[in-house]
């Protein structure tokens, strides 16, 4: 997975873009989006940058709309990261008249094609919860090495090492990933979710997905989807259903009582960062830390065998 230094430096150099985002030196004062871009550009940019995020623990980025101090923020920063393929719906205007300025890029509309999944309802259009596996969140990582590169050409040594490095722990994460999802029981591997933000881990991990509410949380789940979904529960004998921490949980405990009606139980597996990451300062608000958390919660709620605090043994007590 991990990039060759001779070839990025090289692509640096090529760069089309290298005039247009070339700035003075200094540390570079970046803006990102989500959560998972700024810890990544933070990684990858080390004492060169400093990066602010948009979007703290909690915050949906499908209905997030920027607020003043954002707007100020964005139009003072010297490089604007935010993720595209329709995430910031209710961003994207702002952020496209920005990408006119060449201060803002769409970092995962790097992603190449043949790795996304269409979107079922809008045609040109992808699901965009790339970050949900290592293996596709290192596009995005190289994306903004790239960037970073092209910012402070003097600095692309730097930013190449630290990218390396970076990779190696995505390296080390999806095999952890695969490793421990695959001690999870054939029967036991359906993930029920509040919307549907795991497509790419399931096709990554072999597991089942279903989502209450399509791939947007603006979309809503009607009485006739919980009505069927209920039916899928206690028909497939299915015993767990996970709680989003930036979805309300209204749906997933519609689900739980309905069942319950039926004389079946369904009981919570656990929390899971689906559309940003842990509080502040914890492990759980780095990139590794949030998907170390959803792989280990994930297998160790549908029955597989998990270490008791995950990949690195930092994982939150009850995690």
């Amino acid at each position: 997975m991990t990039i060759g230094r001779r070839h990025f430096l090289a692509l640096t150099a090529a760069s089309a873009f290298a005039p247009r985002f070339a700035l003075a030196s200094g540390i570079l004062n970046i803006v990102a989006t989500t959560g998972m871009i700024a810890d990544t550009a933070r990684r990858i940019g080390g004492a060169h940058v400093t990066v602010n995020a948009l979007m703290g623990p909690g915050v949906d980025p499908h209905a997030y709309r920027q607020t003043r101090s954002d707007i100020t923020a964005m139009t003072r920063a010297d490089l604007v990261l935010w993720h595209g393929l329709y995430l910031e719906a209710q961003m994207e205007d702002f952020l496209v008249k920005l990408e006119r300025r060449r201060t803002s890029v769409p970092v995962a509309e790097a992603m190449p094609r043949d790795a996304l999944i269409s979107h079922a309802d809008y045609e040109g259009r992808y699901d965009p919860h790339v970050w949900m596996v290592p293996d596709l969140w290192v596009n995005v990582a190289r994306e903004i090495a790239r960037v970073l590169s092209e910012a402070r050409p003097e600095l692309a040594a730097d930013f190449v090492g630290n990218l390396t490095a970076f990779e190696t722990e995505l390296t080390k994460l999806q095999s952890y990933g695969e490793t421990v999802m695959a001690t999870v029981p054939a029967q036991s591997r359906v993930l029920l979710t509040a919307h549907d933000a795991f497509g790419y881990f399931g096709r990554a991990f072999d597991m089942e997905v279903i989502g209450i509410q399509g791939i947007s949380t603006e979309s809503e789940a009607g009485l006739n989807r919980i009505s069927t979904l209920v039916d899928l529960l206690v028909e497939r004998k299915i015993g767990a259903a996970f709680v989003e921490s930036s979805v309300s949980d209204r749906n997933i405990r519609a689900l739980i009582e309905g069942a319950a009606v039926q004389d079946h139980t369904v009981s919570i597996g656990g929390e899971l960062f689906s559309d940003a990451m842990g509080a502040d300062g914890t492990y759980e608000s780095t990139y590794i830390g949030m998907i170390d958390h959803n792989i280990t919660t994930i297998a160790r709620a549908l029955g597989g065998t998990v270490p008791e605090r995950g990949m690195n043994g930092k994982l939150a007590v009850g995690s």
